[in-house]
């Protein structure tokens, strides 16, 4: 059974313009798949659709066999949304943060056992921020940030983790660790990983496979055979024009 199925998928805001049309996607269990295109292409919208945060106008989706909704796949899930970063003003720590990442599995109001705080802690150096455990984020580079989102991300023991645009604002160094990481991840774990972006030239090593998308989908193969005039997702051509994502 995939991970994701999408099957003719459709989707409008309103009685706007479409914004995604004819979305067949397919996602196996241990992958690593790029999303790519243009700002504006549907990426971020295809991925709201995936997890249930939009209902598509026609088609269906799958996540784990099922409706996206269901509430069993919550623990299955993470997902680091666009610009997750934004708005942190309280100076929370590394690990108060990280620790968060443990209420899909019921341990909001509760107080932690071994086994959960063995978790965080692992989470942690997975991540490589284990001397930065107690330092609030405001005080982290915008990369050691990033990394700590997705340690959040990973102490809930996840399946399946989506991150939308996770290298947005972060130089290429850092983007270069962060790929690799994921990749270490992916190999170590078992974890499927959906990694969305407008450029995709850091992660290019690692994804075995890259899934263009314009409004619909216009390339889905290995990124060695993406035509050269689309190396650059923003000059991917499209058969429709689309609103922003």
């Amino acid at each position: 059974m995939p991970v994701i199925a999408a099957s003719d998928v459709r989707f409008a805001y309103g009685r706007g313009q479409t914004v995604l049309d004819r979305i067949d996607l397919v996602v196996e269990r241990g992958g690593f798949v790029g999303i790519a295109g243009p700002n504006g292409g549907g990426k971020t919208t295809l991925v709201r659709l995936l997890v249930g945060l939009e209902r598509p106008a026609a088609g269906r989706v799958e996540l784990f066999g099922a409706p996206p909704r269901r509430a069993h796949h919550k623990s299955r899930l993470a997902y680091l949304p666009q610009r997750a970063a934004l708005g942190l003003d309280a100076p929370i720590t590394v690990r108060e943060l990280v620790t968060a990442g443990r209420t899909p599995l019921g341990r909001l109001l509760r107080p932690l056992g071994v086994g959960h705080r063995e978790a965080i802690d692992k989470a942690i150096r997975r991540v490589g921020l284990t001397a930065s455990a107690h330092r609030p984020l405001q005080m982290l580079s915008g990369g050691q940030r990033q990394r700590a989102f997705i340690a959040k991300a990973l102490a809930g023991e996840p399946e399946l983790l989506i991150l939308d645009e996770p290298t947005s604002g972060v130089d290429t160094k850092a983007q270069e660790v962060l790929a690799a990481l994921l990749d270490r991840l992916r190999r170590e774990l078992g974890v499927t990983i959906l990694y969305v972006s407008h450029e995709f030239g850091a992660i290019e090593p690692y994804v075995e496979r890259l899934v263009v998308v314009r409004g619909t989908i216009v390339f889905d193969g290995a990124p060695v055979d993406l035509p050269q005039r689309w190396h650059d997702p923003s000059h991917a051509h499209g058969d429709a024009g689309h609103v922003a994502a």
